[in-house]
This record gives structure tokens, C-alpha cells and sequence, in this order.
């Protein structure tokens, strides 16, 4: 990245490359800010300053150009968690100076410390203490009182008379609390804002953002103050920053947050989520044992044995630390014991007193039974540490340090049960053993963590919570050995199947980002456990569904509904029959025509799903989404077995047969009966034809038929429909959401 500077007043100062997608509403310029912060950011030789800076272009290059006439925009950036969406903004809020906007607004933090958290790191990256220039002028949980400053601030961007870089970029950084927002929205309404182009950035947009009052027909507080800062933005993008963006993504797409359009992060290499913890390191995570779970609102009296395990090979790190790293960066262990602060003040108690007790056994004499007792359990610890790292010190060397990383190491309750929430000292403590809940959620940064303690439940299955909740993700690489997870069964098995989800959302945004068509247009389906709720059901208006086909059929019960779709299905599955080479059915000789079908055997999957199932169209809006999920688990499928074939069966060699609508204007079963359907005393049931459902391989099957649907009120017939049957089988199965927006087909 290159600068070079201009004379003109009314030009950028710097000018270096211009980066976006081809398509993008504008290129952005990088200039002095944004390369002067990616030079200071300490990122490893990997290419990870080039990917920062690329990324922070491309998603600036979405937004509302600052020269462009008054316009609004809302975006959605997706990373994962603890991966360094906070660095991202913070990029892409440089850039915005490079280019002109003349006010950023971070939206940061439900709490205090959350707050005071990506403050001090915004400012600390853009270099804010150390700077002698003036381009930035900072204001933190502005009022009313500060209007004088910043109108003052704004009337030099159009005085021609003073210098481009002496023009100042206003950063306000903003509390999510209604009390701060709706300070921000008495100051804004009174500023002079027309063609002031700003950028609105909300970090943990899913969070408290979007209204929990949805479905009450209301607005909540916070989500209200969103609008009203919106409304009084003539010229801004409000970009969404998560890594759970389950809500945004399925609010309703007519709701000023929902996104109009998406931009993924790529973390760097050292980054280690999901994929590492639960499908490619197995033996870092560790389930603790049903009867060790502190049961629901009674006290804990002895620490769980899982507990002392984790601590010993928590210290074990801390003495390695001593040893390798001279205390350098910080070493952690995280305990989630429940939501309830009560067992939080337990757990607190219990972890100190055994650590003390520990410290005081350690420095007994060898003779002493429990001494060699305990070092019996901590050499078990070493083992199992030595397992994911090669190059520990060797057991008696790390005995040496356990007692000082007993007694240097501070436990701490953090949780707001006395009203606020206390601060962590990561400065001067290098060792520390934290004890809270949702207070260390979403948001929350435990430095150097290597071990997490999470014996609390999957709660309501929320998952975008319960991924909120692992701060054992991040960029650990260079001491992933060291770190151990415990959890519960079921929270495992929720982890388990959310990196498949993850994974898949991630994919198919990917794609949809790719096709450069707006967000608004995307099909809201992906794979999600049935175990799990994507989100909390307040923020959502428009319910989704869910399904998983398995030994079970998708059949159409509506092909009538669009006679543009009608002429359109009849094109395509008349071309698709002409390349296939049918056989007869084999069968009771004594069935009649409608009874005896051609079969394709042997065919591959990819190119029915691009010949036939893509693109047949199905144009009512529930039975559209149920296709969608069909399709979803057809191509997951592929994913690992891309040379898998099916079978097709032209039902009755395109037959028509007749079909009755009910009262919801729907063809109730496409496929035909038993011959016969009642046992005689000389056939069973079916003896001549097993009936529809038993016509498939074990193979994907798909049946295609040619019916004539005779309407409720005796009218008009509808001849010549053509409708799908698919028969799936177990082996496909995976549970899917899909959720219907708008006449989307």
C-alpha cells in the first residue's frame, strides 16, 4: 500500500490504491489513516495486514459513498467469534477518514466494561494517546451540552478555506443503553446534518439491537433510539458487525435493520474456533459426567472432581508460562458454573479454597501422605497435557513452580451481582481464574484462556447464545495444546452441531454475497440440529420451519398454483424426460396402465438437481421453503459423495391422472394407493400394485407425474401438471430451517 500526497485544498490529502468488488457502489481510496494504523497493529507475517485492509475497503466500498447524493443503507458483517471483528471496524472506521465520511458512530457494549473494553481498544489502535495530529475528535457518550463543539467541527468541512487534513473526524462512541442513546438522538436532532455523509457501526448487532417487542406489535427502548438515529441520518450505512447473525438475518426483510446487504471476514491463521475445538482437536474437549453438574438452585459443598482436574491442568500451564514465557501475555481459566450469581459466589469459594489448600500441601514435607497424594493427581494431569503438547518441561522442573502459581493467581467473581461489574486487572496480573456467567459471555475477552470450566446447560437452545458463550475460541494456534474445554454433554453435542451450521450459513451467504444480488433476495434456509432454535422467538415476526427429510417423501400438493410456474414445469420436465432412457417397471401383470411406470436407474445426482430439481418451480410460499430444505440436504449430501446416483420413475409413463383439491386449494396426497386397498379371500392389500409410496430404490428417488386437478367448486379443470414425488433416505438426513419472506420463490 502506497500514499502520495496532493496540494489541493479540496482533495484527500493521501490517495493510494482504490480496493472493492468489481460491482461495488464506489472504490474506496487507502490512505494515510488506515495504513498508518495497519503498519501499527502488531499482525503476523502471514498476509494478515493485507487481508484487514482488503476486507475493510470492500465492506466501505457497500457503503453510502460520501460524495454520492443523500442515500441509507444497512449491512451485515459476519466473522466468527473472538476473531477480530473489533480490528475490522476499527479499519474500516480508518478508512472511512481516508475517504471523507465526517462521522463515525460505534455502537459498543450492554454494560459497562463491555463498553470501556472496545473504547480503549479503538482508540489505543488508532493511535489516539500518541498522535500529535489532530484528524480525529473523539467524544464518548455524547449530550446535548456538546452541540456548540460539534456543529463547530462539522462547518470546516464546507469552509473551502481550511485544509482537507485539518478537517476533523468526528468519532462518537455510544453505549447500547437507551439512556445514552437517546442522548445521542437529542444531540443529533439538533445538529445541522443534511449532507454530512456518516457511518453507523453496531457491534453485537444481534444483541439488544433488534426489537423484543416485535411480536407485541411495539418497539423496545433500544430498538426505537436505533431508529430515531437513523431517521435523523439522511446520509449514512449502518453496518451490523456479529458472529452469530441468526436474528438480523431472519427479522423481517421490511424491517429498517434487516440487512440489505452481507460481507464475511476471513480470520487468520492462528485462529482456532469451532472446526478445531469439536471436528479436528477432539482431545482438547472433555465431557464432565452427569452426576458432577450442580443441580438447578441447590448449594455446591465440594468441588466437582472435573473442577480439580481442570485446575491442575490449568496450573500446570501457569508453572509452564513461568518457565517459557517469563509471565509474558497472560494464562486463564474461565469457570461457567449456571446463570445464577448464587452458585458463582459457591464456585468462587471452592476453587480459592482448594488452590490454598493445594499451595499448603505442596509445601509440606515428601514424607507427607496427601503431599504425594496430590503430586499422584497432578503427574495423571501431566500426562494428559502431554498428550497435545510435544515440548513440556519435564514434571519435576514444573512441581517446582506450582505453589507460586497457586498463590500468585487471583480468583475472581465477575458478575453484577453488586451492581457492577468489577474490572479485570490483565496488566499486572499474569495469572487468573474468572467465575461469572453472562457477564463473560458475548463480547467478553479472557486473554490468554487455556482453560474453560462450562458445566451450565444448552438453556433454551438458543444458538446464537450458546455460541456467544465460547470465548475459548480465538487466536490460540501457537498454544492450542495447552487448552482443555469441560462441558456438559448436551452443550457438547449443541457445539458439535453448530459448526456445521456455521459452516453452512457461511457458505451459502458466501455465495449470495458472490452473486452480488441484494441480501433482501436470499433464501432464508440452512442446516440447523433439531436441537436447536436459531434465535430468540421475540425478535421475530415471521415464523420459520423446520424439517429434515428422512425414509420420508416430499411430494407437491400445489403445482397448480402459478400458471406461470405451470407452463414453465411443463417446458423443463418435458426436456428432461427426452434425455433419459426408460424401462418398464416390473410388476403383477394384472395392473392397469396408471399402475406401470418407466424407470431411469443410475442417474447422477448433480445433474438431475441441475436439470430438474433446481430449477422446477414451486410457488406456494410454505411448500417453496420445504423444497428449499430438500435441496439443501440433496447437496449436503454431495458435499462428500459427489459421484452418488438416483433413480427416476416417470410415473404411468405420463398418464394424466385425476386429482382433487381440498379446502386449502391443495392436492392432499399425490401419490396413489394400494391395488387393492382392502384385502379380498384371494389377495392381501397391494398384491397387484404396493401403491406410490412403495415405489423407490434405496436410492434418492424421484417420481415424476403428470396429473389433472379438478377444482372444490366444480369448475375447470387443470390438465397437464406436471408434480414431483421425492423419496430420501436415511442416509441423507439432516435437520434444516427454512423461513418464508415475502412471494420469494
Amino acid at each position: 500500500m502506497t500514499s502520495a500526497t496532493t496540494n489541493s485544498k479540496d482533495e484527500l490529502v493521501t490517495a493510494g490504491p482504490t480496493v472493492g468488488h468489481q460491482h461495488s457502489k464506489w472504490q474506496p481510496t487507502i490512505g494515510e489513516e488506515a495504513e498508518g494504523l495497519l503498519q501499527r497493529l502488531r499482525l503476523p507475517a502471514d498476509g494478515s495486514r493485507e487481508r484487514i485492509g482488503e476486507e475493510a475497503a470492500r465492506i466501505l466500498s457497500e457503503c453510502v459513498p460520501p460524495a454520492a447524493p443523500p442515500d441509507t443503507d444497512t449491512g451485515l458483517v459476519v466473522g466468527y467469534v473472538q476473531s477480530g471483528k473489533t480490528m475490522s471496524f476499527t479499519a474500516v472506521t480508518a478508512l472511512a477518514r481516508d475517504n471523507r465520511y465526517q462521522i463515525v458512530i460505534v455502537i459498543a457494549g450492554v454494560s459497562i466494561p463491555l463498553f470501556n473494553q472496545s473504547e480503549a481498544r479503538l482508540k489505543r489502535d488508532l493511535h489516539f494517546d500518541e498522535r500529535r495530529d489532530r484528524k480525529w475528535r473523539p467524544f464518548s457518550n455524547p449530550k446535548l451540552e456538546e452541540l456548540k463543539t460539534i456543529q463547530g467541527i462539522l462547518n470546516e468541512w464546507t469552509d473551502l478555506d481550511v485544509p482537507q487534513n485539518e478537517r476533523q473526524t468526528i468519532l462518537i462512541t455510544v453505549m447500547k443503553n437507551h439512556t445514552h442513546l437517546r442522548n445521542l438522538n437529542q444531540l443529533l436532532g439538533a445538529l445541522k446534518l443534511d449532507r454530512v455523509p456518516v457511518l453507523v457501526i453496531d457491534d453485537e448487532a444481534d444483541q439488544a439491537s433488534l426489537n423484543n417487542a416485535v411480536r407485541k406489535g411495539e418497539e423496545s427502548k433500544t430498538y426505537g433510539h436505533l431508529l430515531a438515529i437513523r431517521r435523523l441520518l439522511p446520509h449514512h450505512t449502518f453496518l451490523q458487525y456479529t458472529a452469530t447473525p441468526q436474528a438480523p438475518l431472519l427479522i423481517n426483510i421490511i424491517d429498517t435493520l434487516s440487512p440489505k446487504f452481507v460481507e464475511l471476514l476471513t480470520p487468520g491463521a492462528h485462529y482456532t474456533g469451532g472446526k478445531h475445538f469439536f471436528v479436528e482437536n477432539l482431545d482438547l474437549v472433555k465431557v464432565i459426567p452427569p452426576f458432577e453438574i450442580p443441580p438447578k438452585k441447590e448449594s455446591v459443598a465440594y468441588p466437582p472432581r472435573s473442577l480439580l482436574e481442570a485446575m491442575r491442568i490449568f496450573f500446570l500451564g501457569v508453572a509452564t508460562g513461568y518457565i517459557r514465557d517469563q509471565r509474558r501475555g497472560n494464562r486463564s481459566m474461565m469457570v461457567h458454573p449456571a446463570q445464577e450469581t448464587s452458585l458463582h459466589k459457591e464456585f468462587t469459594y471452592l476453587i480459592e479454597q482448594t488452590k490454598l489448600t493445594w499451595e499448603r500441601v505442596l509445601k509440606s514435607s515428601d514424607s507427607e501422605p496427601l503431599k504425594q497424594d496430590l503430586l499422584d493427581e497432578f503427574r495423571a494431569a501431566y500426562k494428559e497435557l502431554s498428550r497435545t503438547v510435544s515440548d513440556l518441561p519435564t514434571f519435576d522442573e514444573l512441581v517446582r513452580h506450582l505453589p507460586r502459581a497457586m498463590y500468585k493467581t487471583v480468583v475472581m467473581e465477575v458478575n453484577a451481582r453488586g451492581r457492577k461489574t468489577p474490572m479485570v486487572n490483565w496488566r499486572d496480573v499474569y495469572e487468573h481464574i474468572l467465575v461469572g456467567g453472562a457477564a463473560m459471555d458475548r463480547g467478553f475477552t479472557v486473554e490468554g484462556l487455556t482453560v474453560t470450566y462450562m458445566p451450565r446447560g444448552a438453556g433454551l437452545g438458543h444458538a446464537d447464545s450458546i455460541q456467544q458463550r465460547a470465548r475459548f475460541f480465538g487466536y490460540k494456534a501457537d498454544y492450542l495444546g495447552y487448552c482443555r474445554v469441560y462441558l456438559n454433554q448436551d452443550t457438547r453435542d449443541a457445539y458439535v452441531a453448530y459448526v456445521e451450521h456455521e459452516e453452512d450459513i457461511r457458505r451459502r451467504l458466501r455465495t449470495h454475497q458472490d452473486s452480488r444480488l441484494p441480501l433482501t433476495e436470499w433464501k432464508r434456509a440452512f442446516f440447523l440440529d433439531g436441537s436447536l432454535k436459531p434465535t430468540r422467538d421475540t425478535v421475530l415476526d415471521l415464523v420459520y420451519m423446520r424439517g429434515n427429510y428422512k425414509a420420508n417423501w416430499f411430494q407437491t400438493h400445489a403445482p397448480h398454483d402459478s400458471e406461470e410456474a405451470v407452463k414453465d414445469n411443463r417446458l423443463l420436465v418435458q426436456a428432461f424426460l427426452k434425455t433419459l432412457t426408460l424401462t418398464p417397471s416390473a410388476g403383477h401383470p394384472a395392473r392397469p396402465a396408471n399402475q406401470k411406470h418407466g424407470i431411469a436407474d443410475s442417474q447422477p445426482i448433480p445433474v438431475v438437481l441441475s436439470d430438474l430439481l433446481v430449477p422446477y418451480r414451486v410457488a406456494r410460499a410454505g411448500e417453496s421453503d420445504r423444497f428449499t430444505g430438500l435441496r439443501l440436504q440433496i447437496r449436503r449430501w454431495l458435499d462428500t459423495h459427489p459421484g452418488e446416483t438416483c433413480t427416476i420413475v416417470h410415473i404411468a409413463n405420463g398418464l394424466e391422472r385425476e386429482r382433487t383439491v381440498d379446502e386449502n386449494d391443495e392436492v392432499p396426497n399425490l401419490l396413489q394407493g394400494a391395488n387393492p386397498s382392502e384385502a379380498t379371500d384371494t389377495m392381501k392389500v397391494g398384491d397387484i400394485y404396493p401403491g406410490d409410496r412403495a415405489i423407490h430404490t434405496d436410492r434418492l428417488t424421484i417420481q415424476i407425474h403428470r396429473i389433472r386437478v379438478r377444482p372444490r367448486d366444480g369448475g375447470e379443470p387443470i390438465s397437464n401438471l406436471p408434480a414431483l414425488a421425492v423419496w430420501v433416505p436415511p442416509k441423507f438426513s439432516r435437520s434444516w430451517l427454512s423461513q418464508p419472506q415475502g412471494s420469494r420463490e
